[in-house]
């Protein structure tokens, strides 16, 4: 008898849009892509020596579609949303647990525009199109915010033998 055990990795996403008063406008969650860059990131720290990333941050992203072989440095079939204050915000996530890991208080986006938001990604850099991408998350449909709401996000990674 073989025995065949396979590594399965996910990443869930909870994003709550609050209005200017504090109530809830719209969720969604979603399960996202992984891109090869995040996959490849992944085997080169645990099997060839690379050094791992301290710190990831969690983007905005607008309308388009994502692929698995987008990079920060090369994705034209989407964009990255800038509607909201300050940099992209760092995910201080949580030691892993039960096979995930994940923050433990939402990363809150504050608009400062009117835009659609369609997704969100985990990248490497703070800003710019440097660092690592490693997953992208593409929302069931697209969604409207207005400056004064908020954006909470929560990211769940998963590993599991399958």
């Amino acid at each position: 008898m073989q025995l065949q055990e396979n590594l399965g990795l996910a990443n869930y996403w909870k994003v709550t849009c609050l209005d200017s008063n504090g109530n809830v406008k719209w969720e969604e969650e979603k399960k996202n892509l992984i891109t090869t860059v995040g996959l490849n990131h992944i085997l080169d720290v645990e099997f060839h020596a690379t050094t791992q990333v301290t710190t990831w941050y969690i983007g905005l992203k607008a309308a388009g579609t994502p692929a698995a072989a987008n990079t920060m440095a090369s994705h034209s079939s989407w964009a990255e949303l800038t509607g909201y204050s300050g940099n992209r915000k760092e995910w201080t996530e949580g030691a892993a647990s039960n096979g995930s890991m994940t923050n433990g208080t939402s990363v809150d986006f504050t608009i400062n525009a009117t835009a659609t938001v369609a997704g969100a990604f985990l990248n490497t850099a703070a800003t710019g199109t440097n660092g690592t991408l490693y997953g992208v998350v593409d929302f069931s449909s697209a969604r409207a915010v207005i400056s004064g709401d908020t954006l909470q996000v929560t990211v769940t990674v998963t590993a599991a033998s399958a």
